[in-house]
């Protein structure tokens, strides 16, 4: 018989619920920490924004959450299943076959409530520390925090499942950008397009949620410009079914009035620059 051993699980999102639940399956004593009051980890939705939106403060007030409120998947929920708990037999609120991220996390609160995951979730409790108990790495100590709580365990193995997608990655490479006097921020505090009412945005980025967010926004806001490095943007610079979307070769600099100029050779006054570049893939929330 196989040994049962003591794991811990850090985070429930989708990565730590599956672990959870095989572990579980192979008789081992499990126990998730979760920072928040829910599961679902990306798939929860998080109103708030952080107040550095650009991510780069580390004092500010991380929000974990990158989900903004049209979001819906980019896969077909048939693709998005478990083995033996088919996410397209199952349908909440939203039957599209490409649903909103309401719908997921419904999925996960329903997979995790089949499988009684629930019972191993210590919500709202923050792991500050990982250490190797000794030199043969046969046990780990395990420092977390809820409420003000200090708590010190020991265990057998740790899975480690807290997500990539919470510290934002940049354009940095641009001349001028760093001294750009006017609104800059990460599509990681992005929810609604509302606060681009009547604006000109240039966003930075090609990938799915540039091209969401470019579309969203652009029913607000006076302009939107989205700058690529792709070298198929030059034959496609206005985007259709959007009267005020252009694409764009990269930015070539920003002057020292502000003007944003591309490499096509086109320039626009902007008020906001969104970065859609993606997150710091290697982001670990503690060290070990």
């Amino acid at each position: 018989m196989a040994t049962s051993l003591t794991v811990a699980v850090i985070g429930a999102g989708l990565a730590g619920l599956t672990a959870a639940r095989e572990l579980q399956r192979e008789s081992h004593q499990v126990v998730v920490f979760e920072k928040s009051h829910r599961l679902g980890g990306t798939w929860a939705y998080d109103p708030r924004v952080e107040s550095d939106l650009l991510g780069v403060d580390p004092t500010r007030d991380i929000v974990h959450g990158s989900l903004y409120h049209s979001m819906r998947t980019n896969l077909p929920r048939e693709l998005m299943s478990f083995t033996d708990f088919k996410f397209s037999e199952k349908v909440y609120q939203d039957p599209r076959k490409f649903p909103s991220h309401d719908e997921v996390l419904k999925f996960l609160e329903d997979f995790a409530c089949s499988f009684e995951l629930n019972k191993l979730i210590r919500f709202n409790t923050m792991v500050t520390k990982v250490e190797v108990l000794d030199s043969g790495i046969t046990q780990f100590v395990v420092e977390s925090n809820i409420y003000g709580v200090h708590s010190v365990e020991v265990f057998d193995a740790v899975v480690v499942c807290n997500g990539h997608n919470s510290e934002p990655q940049l354009a940095t490479d641009i001349p001028g950008l760093e001294t750009w006097p006017k609104k800059q921020m990460h599509s990681h505090n992005y929810r609604v397009p509302e606060p681009f009412l009547d604006q000109i945005v240039v966003i930075i980025g090609s990938g799915p949620s540039a091209t969401d967010l470019s579309r969203e926004i652009a029913t607000v806001a006076k302009e939107v410009h989205m700058s690529s490095r792709s070298p198929l943007v030059n034959n496609r610079p206005k985007l259709v079914k959007a009267d005020n979307l252009w694409q764009h070769s990269t930015i070539n600099y920003i002057s020292t009035d502000g003007t944003i100029i591309f490499q096509d050779g086109v320039y626009v006054e902007a008020d906001v620059i969104l970065h859609c570049t993606g997150y710091v893939q290697d982001n670990i929330l503690f060290k070990i």
